[in-house]
């Protein structure tokens, strides 16, 4: 009995202590820095990407503006399992280190997908804050192979409008 709840214990604890080694240094977690879970119907647009087994993604490099609810429809073309993670290059890397150690391990949060070879997903995220926000395939070796691209979110949320009554007396 105290082996079955050890069991149930230890990857419990493990999850606890990868979600607060994930956070941010206030104790969060670091989604405020690269975005939040997008809402479908506020979808501005649809990028469409292929992963492939040449460990690249067909669109490295994104541009997206501040505010902008952006879906990512990913493809794998591939032999093998891809994915798509976005993050900041730290989370990335970090998390990558874990994907080493635990290959088979599947994701089910709102930044990330896991695709099987012929398959698609997506991604709906909303680029909350200006600046580069990393994604990669974090399956081991595919990140070392060059499996990653990044999103240049541009800053300024639209300009709040005139109101057409402007005061130029001298």
């Amino acid at each position: 009995m105290k082996t079955r709840n050890l069991l149930i214990a230890v990857p419990s604890l493990l999850m606890a202590l990868t979600a607060m080694a994930s956070g941010t240094h206030a104790g969060g977690h670091d989604d405020e820095a690269i975005g939040k879970p997008g809402v479908a119907s506020k979808v501005t647009r649809t990028i469409t990407m292929d992963m492939a087994d040449s460990m690249r993604f067909s669109v490295p490099n994104v541009t997206a503006k501040q505010g902008e609810t952006i879906r990512f429809v990913v493809k794998n073309s591939g032999k093998v399992k891809h994915e798509m993670v976005l993050g900041t290059e730290k989370e990335l890397k970090e998390h990558y280190e874990v994907m080493k150690k635990n290959p088979e391990m599947e994701h089910a949060d709102a930044n990330m997908v896991t695709v099987a070879p012929g398959k698609t997903g997506e991604i709906i995220w909303q680029f909350t804050k200006a600046g580069k926000i990393d994604f990669a395939c974090l399956q081991p070796g595919h990140y070392d192979a060059g499996m990653k691209g990044f999103v240049t979110v541009a800053g300024g949320k639209a300009a709040p409008k005139k109101d057409g009554h402007g005061d130029h007396k001298h």
